[in-house]
């Protein structure tokens, strides 16, 4: 039981600006629906660029990988408008998250996947113009860092423990 209860993972998705401004919120959301995660947390939110340096520096260490012009970038494209999170639970829950979000590049993203059915943009497009990449969500990259994330983003009281109808059939 101990193994099966691991494989219940939690996952952060942020709706960035883009699709919070575009109005696909609700078709992108239904797709996580569809497979079987269920919401255990969900909130309208404007953080401040402190709680952006956490998550994309101190938690997923963007200036780290990308540099730090990527990460101002980022910043400010983040600050445009309000973004939507949402705590996501299932068998697998974050690899699963990845694989239906698709690559962090849209232009790499495959067909199916919300970034490749909903957006275009490049990194060379968007280093040359100087703005973030508008790719629609955020996923946690990994278990640890979803953890990370999830406290980041989420006090306990706002995550809730239910069971859903999905359950029957994706556990």
């Amino acid at each position: 039981m101990g193994k099966e209860k691991d494989l219940i993972q939690r996952s952060l998705v942020v709706f960035k600006p883009d699709a919070v401004q575009r109005g696909l919120v609700g078709e992108i959301l239904h797709r996580f629906e569809r497979v079987g995660l269920k919401i255990v947390g969900m909130k309208m939110v404007m953080p401040d660029d402190k709680q952006y340096e956490k998550h994309y520096e101190e938690i997923g260490q963007m200036i780290t990988r990308r540099g730090e012009q990527t990460f101002r970038y980022n910043l400010e494209y983040m600050m445009t408008g309000p973004v939507i999170a949402v705590v996501f639970e299932g068998v697998e829950a974050v690899p699963l998250v990845r694989k239906i979000v698709g690559p962090t590049e849209p232009k790499a993203a495959d067909m199916g996947t919300i970034r490749g059915d909903y957006s275009h943009m490049s990194f060379g497009y968007s280093n040359a113009k100087k703005i973030g990449v508008p790719n629609l969500v955020h996923a946690s990259g990994n278990v640890e860092e979803a953890k990370k994330e999830v406290k980041l983003w989420f006090t306990d009281a706002e995550l809730y423990d239910y069971e859903d109808l999905n359950e029957k059939y994706t556990r």
